[in-house]
């Protein structure tokens, strides 16, 4: 090996500025020998400020190189390192010397290393481009190498939903931070961020700066007025205490905002920096000690799509109250065999095309189904009646297939009609993600669906049904505006009472064919969805 201050040498600044590696990464290749370790000795450059560096003979580049080709090559790590076995010169264990820091000052001053455009970093350490790549939320570029992945996330973590309730931990969080578990916490409303600080018991002023960090999301995104919806039973004292802290929020200035630092409950001789990352599904926050190397932790979160990904595969179960609908294309057997396969896809697709804006309309969520059908599910929320919206969107479901019905007879020419038969029921059951290839698919577990799916087998031509339950639920002014009840036959005409209901035995007599079907829900209290007052 080249002597110390020869030339041939290349800084671990160098390598890690022109490679794009992180330094996470540049470390694993040496741990499993595939890069011979650096010379550690006092950096060439005076205007580098730490006490010793690590540098690497020029091969290294086609190393790297080499690791890459053989990555594309869809070989795996350990293949790869017996490919590139440096036994002889394989490190005892310890890291390389961490790249210096431009500043030895406070924990506040120091900075995150980044991948930076090749450069003289010799003569310049710590350039005004590095400056501008660490601002939080600006993206870390991708490379080809795959490290860190959210199970192996080290550092104290969780997601929040749009409600700002914890979906996600790791262990770490529970641990540092809230010192119990919050995966045992059932209820979503009860995993609040803002209500599991306030509840710790401690002073809040040792919570402050954690406050302050989830105030400063809270405060880009809504009004101080919804505050006091932050979560049931929210105290007038912690109204107060959180719209002082609102009120105090400066978004363009705010610690909080460039990047929060702060002591944790469980190691409270560590400084920890807040990172957070915003997607549409919620927020990842990452606590990473101020004076550590956080570039693994940068490229894992720049990796949005597969983060993302992991993320909701990971969801906490949850119980919630909710409501669904089932969702069925009658007689479609008959229909698939009358029809060219092309065109029975097509029908297909443009009844889901016709649904899909009813759906967004009332905040229906997707969920697991199987067949012709579609399950839907809708939410409890603050902002939204989600057993009305079920049932308003039910209402509308049905006059669009209706429309649909009309054109496939015109353009088809058949006497066929179309109909969307429909069940709603209402429930509170656990909820959670279940991973399928290549989505993910939301569901919920127990009764509620089964029974809101043979409600769909029950209804015909295009009717909407559902439980007593749900009806009990409403409102007296939602229930004075909608027409339901149980159709009678009297003599030789039809006659519809309303506002009354009906067991599904009393539907169905036990001589029919169907009778078996529905001996689950024999004596479950239904009635028929009309329309609106």
């Amino acid at each position: 090996m080249a002597e110390a201050g020869k030339e041939g040498l290349i800084s671990s600044i160098a390598v890690l500025a022109r490679t794009g590696l992180s330094r996470a990464t540049l470390n694993n290749y040496i741990k499993m020998g595939m890069i011979p370790a650096p010379i550690v000795k006092k950096p060439d450059d005076p205007s580098i400020k730490a006490k010793q560096i690590g540098y690497f003979q020029d091969s290294v580049w086609g190393t790297i190189d080499k690791i890459r080709l053989y990555k594309k090559e869809g070989r795996s790590m350990k293949e790869i390192g017996s490919l590139l076995s440096l036994k002889s010169n394989k490190p005892s264990g310890e890291n390389f010397p961490e790249i210096p820091e431009n500043d030895a000052g406070t924990f506040s001053e120091k900075r995150c290393a980044v991948n930076v455009p090749v450069g003289n970093l010799e003569k310049e350490p710590y350039s005004e481009d590095m400056k501008q790549r660490e601002s939080h939320d600006m993206p870390i570029p991708e490379t080809n190498d795959i490290q860190l992945t959210i199970h192996e996330l080290q550092y104290p973590s969780y997601l929040l939903n749009n409600k700002f309730e914890i979906e996600w931990i790791n262990p770490e969080a529970e641990k540092i931070i809230f010192g119990r578990s919050i995966r045992s916490i059932k209820i979503a409303e009860g995993r609040n961020i803002f209500r599991l600080l306030i509840d710790m018991g401690s002073s809040l002023e040792s919570h402050r700066p954690m406050l302050d960090f989830h105030m400063s999301m809270f405060a880009k995104r809504f009004q101080k007025k919804e505050i006091n919806k932050l979560y049931p039973a929210i105290t007038k004292n912690e109204i107060y205490m959180l719209e002082d802290l609102y009120d105090r929020m400066d978004n363009q200035s705010s610690p909080a905002v460039l990047g929060a630092y702060m002591n944790l409950s469980g190691d409270p001789e560590t400084i920890y920096q807040g990172h957070k990352i915003q997607f549409r599904e919620g927020m990842l926050c990452v606590y990473a000690p101020a004076d550590k190397m956080m570039q693994g932790v940068l490229e894992l979160l720049s990796r949005r799509g597969r983060l993302i990904n992991d993320l909701l595969k990971q969801r906490l179960p949850t119980q919630i109250f909710f409501a669904v609908m089932v969702a069925d294309l009658q007689d479609s057997v008959r229909i698939c065999a009358e029809l060219p396969p092309e065109e029975y896809f097509a029908l297909i697709n443009q009844i889901w095309k016709c649904m899909e804006g009813s759906f967004r309309k009332y905040y229906g969520t997707y969920g697991k189904h199987t067949g012709d059908g579609m399950v839907y599910y809708f939410l409890r929320d603050s902002d939204s009646n989600y057993i009305m919206n079920a049932i308003l969107c039910a209402m509308e479901l049905r006059e669009s297939m209706k429309k649909l019905s009309s054109e496939w007879k015109i353009n088809k020419g058949w006497f066929n009609d179309l109909f969307l038969n429909i069940g709603i029921n209402e429930g509170e059951e656990y909820f959670g993600m279940i991973p399928a290839a290549p989505s993910i698919e939301f569901t919920a577990l127990g009764d509620s669906v089964n029974y809101a799916g043979r409600l769909s087998d029950l209804a015909r031509y295009g009717s909407i049904w559902t439980t007593k339950n749900l009806i009990s639920r409403l409102s007296e002014e939602e229930r004075k505006i909608i027409r339901y009840g149980i159709r009678r036959k009297q003599q030789d005409r039809e006659v519809m009472i309303e506002n009354v209901f009906s067991r599904v035995m009393d539907l169905v007599p036990l001589d029919s064919p169907k009778s078996s079907k529905f001996m689950d829900i024999a004596t479950l209290p239904v009635t028929e969805v009309l329309n609106l007052r």
